[in-house]
């Protein structure tokens, strides 16, 4: 133990120099605690839906109401026709759809069964779980609260079938669209190829960039006749070009093993996952920026990943965050992207349908790129 004393003052003396350690130390974790604690909520409430009525009607704007009350449903949207109701649900902007039929009061006036069709997007199984067992409850409900007043008023069967056997008034229908059997890869698989793209161009990039500068080799490139355009495209674009690779291997992995069928344009996916990857890459360059050794880099990468995991609606729903932690998750590059990849693999979804969400990606690739870039070219200067 000779000389504990002097090495104990002297790591601590490091430490103390180190100021960013300290503030990986202390302040992040308690900043993650606190957002996360915040966000992370697996009570499923809100879900986005849309509302075809085609009654009108009082007894059809009251079962609408019964769903909104339920505070499972959030109707984002009364549309007047088909076309524009399954529009809402193949974009994204709905997960679940509520059709009441033209003769849904005459039905019940005639008391005869009345049914209201839900339909549900499946590829969110835990939302499609909950919508699903809400709507069947809710129904059930409906029916019984229309059977006992009618019941104790007229002491008769409150509605029959066609083949005159009695059966609860109000009959709710729901069907899962793109994923009916709940099956949670064809959720998770897909979203997961967003995370493992932006985490190894992250820190294949950072860490390239930074392990140069500890070598001493950056400043050797410096004081040569390159220039500074052609450095940078020099160090980034074989990152990118690993990066599309990778992005081939997971989505044949994702088809062939995993059994998720890319349902949209293969052509429009590679297309917007380029545009992905040059975020990532950004992203890679401005940690490099920032950071002196590698251990700051994983310190920074961690920073990065973190949200992009817990706050991009990877696991959890966005709207059951609150309302300063959901705005935040727009600044988060890959909650547009997983928007996309579930919309083209799982629902078929257009670039009309995702534009939204690809000018979002556009937006961080630009405003993430011209920060990295003007950082590393100070640098360099």
């Amino acid at each position: 133990m000779n000389g504990f004393v002097a090495i104990f003052r002297k790591e601590f003396a490091h430490i103390r120099r180190e100021r960013l350690t300290l503030v990986f130390a202390f302040l992040v974790p308690v900043l993650q605690l606190t957002i996360f604690g915040y966000a992370i909520d697996m009570t499923i409430e809100k879900i986005r839906t849309v509302v075809f009525n085609l009654d009108g009607r009082a007894e059809s704007r009251l079962v609408v109401d019964a769903f909104v009350n339920s505070r499972k449903f959030k109707v984002v949207e009364e549309v007047h026709s088909r076309d524009a109701f399954d529009h809402a649900i193949i974009a994204g902007r709905a997960q679940v759809g509520i059709i009441v039929p033209p003769d849904y009061t005459d039905r019940l006036l005639r008391s005869e069964q009345a049914t209201v069709q839900v339909l549900i997007d499946g590829s969110d199984s835990q939302v499609a779980t909950t919508a699903l067992n809400s709507a069947a409850l809710l129904g059930w409900n409906q029916s019984v609260t229309k059977a006992r007043g009618f019941a104790e008023a007229m002491q008769v069967a409150v509605a029959r079938d066609p083949a005159g056997r009695i059966v609860m008034p109000v009959e709710v229908r729901p069907r899962l669209l793109f994923n009916p059997n709940l099956e949670s890869a064809h959720f998770f698989v897909p979203a997961l190829i967003g995370i493992i793209m932006q985490l190894v161009t992250l820190f294949l990039t950072s860490f390239a960039v930074v392990r140069e500068r500890e070598l001493g080799t950056l400043e050797q490139l410096f004081v040569t006749p390159v220039g500074r355009a052609a450095l940078l495209l020099g160090k980034l674009i074989p990152y990118a070009l690993i990066g599309f690779l990778e992005t081939l291997i997971v989505l044949a992995v994702m088809v062939f093993i995993f059994r998720v069928p890319i349902s949209g344009s293969l052509v429009l996916l590679l297309a917007l996952a380029v545009l992905f990857l040059f975020t990532a890459l950004g992203l890679g360059l401005l940690v490099s920026t920032l950071a002196k050794t590698q251990l700051q880099a994983i310190q920074f990468a961690f920073m990065i990943m973190l949200p992009s995991i817990l706050l991009s609606g990877f696991v959890f729903p966005r709207e059951s965050m609150p309302a300063p932690i959901y705005w935040l998750t727009f600044a988060i590059p890959v909650t547009y992207f997983l928007e996309i990849l579930r919309g083209i693999i799982l629902r078929s979804a257009g670039l009309s349908d995702l534009l939204p969400q690809v000018i979002g990606l556009i937006t961080c690739c630009v405003v993430i790129l011209t920060l990295s870039i003007a950082r590393f070219r100070k640098q360099l200067d």
